[in-house]
């Protein structure tokens, strides 16, 4: 499965798409390994700027021969806790909570002043689509920093149904740049995967790629990644794969910026704007009215 195989519905056509040539400089550093004996003073540096906590990786930071490969690390065991409560909704990765509300209308708030539409985050639209079904659901936005773990995993039960890739622009997704670019979240380069969660209906899951990250990898699609410069709407279909909640969906290479977006009535979701969110813990529940 490979996000460079052609398929349906042109995105962005012809011409540099804004901050494809410094993503392509950063991912290139990023993927450029470093010498061993380099590795444990560059990524401890990197982590004294950032505040990365180091104590969470999963290997010993010469293992990882890339910065790209350090900020993709897996988390040692015991790092996090997953919410086993059955109607528990958790967070699908680390960050802050940049927006949370209801997609009234099919809109959904990007930051104070500045909304986007729904049915063109998803590149989906009409009587039936994905961006149908969510209108009026639950959503919340997690803003993924330099410090944050950068993998990305299921906040509930699901079977998966696809992977959408939406070729977009590659603009910071920082508090700064949402506050005054309209509909940035819906301009950017980005992959929609598409869940069938059950009681909770439909459920999707956009990991929104930023400048120095157009290159995202789907745990169920090895070969995909964004950073090829690709500028067709790509969608992989999956059959029969289901994931546990707390299962790994995807990686960041470098970070960004993750929206959910649930079913009118089926979830209520909590927390703040600016809030800080780790992987496992309970942003929500399954609501009463779900079946």
């Amino acid at each position: 499965m490979d996000f460079s195989k052609p398929g349906p519905n042109s995105g962005a056509k012809g011409g540099a798409r804004p901050g494809a040539a410094y993503s392509a400089v950063v991912g290139t550093l990023a993927s450029r390994a470093l010498p061993s004996a380099l590795r444990g003073l560059a990524y401890r540096a990197f982590a004294r700027a950032v505040g990365a906590n180091l104590d969470e990786t999963e290997l010993p930071l010469g293992a990882y021969p890339s910065l790209g490969d350090f900020f993709a690390r897996k988390l040692r065991d015991g790092a996090r806790t997953v919410d086993p409560a059955a109607d528990a909704i958790i967070s699908p990765c680390d960050g802050v909570i940049a927006a949370r509300g209801e997609a009234v209308d099919g809109a959904l708030v990007q930051a104070k002043g500045r909304s986007y539409r729904l049915e063109e985050l998803v590149a989906a639209s009409g009587p039936g689509s994905l961006a149908a079904r969510l209108s009026g659901g639950a959503y919340m936005t997690i803003y993924l920093s330099p410090k944050d773990y950068h993998r990305v995993h299921a906040p509930v039960d699901a079977e998966l149904l696809s992977y959408d890739y939406v070729p977009g622009t590659l603009w910071p997704v920082n508090r700064w740049a949402t506050e005054r670019r309209e509909g940035l979240l819906a301009r950017n380069e980005r992959v929609v995967i598409h869940m069938n969660a059950g009681a909770l209906g439909h459920v999707a899951l956009v990991m929104v790629g930023a400048a120095g990250v157009g290159n995202i990898r789907l745990a169920h699609a090895p070969d995909s990644a964004t950073f090829r410069g690709l500028r067709e709407r790509r969608r992989i279909e999956l059959s029969g794969v289901r994931v546990r909640k707390g299962d790994e969906l995807g990686a960041f290479r470098l970070g960004s910026t993750v929206v959910m977006i649930f079913e009118p009535g089926r979830a209520t979701l909590a927390g703040e704007v600016a809030q800080p969110v780790r992987f496992g813990e309970r942003l929500g529940r399954v609501s009463g009215g779900a079946s």
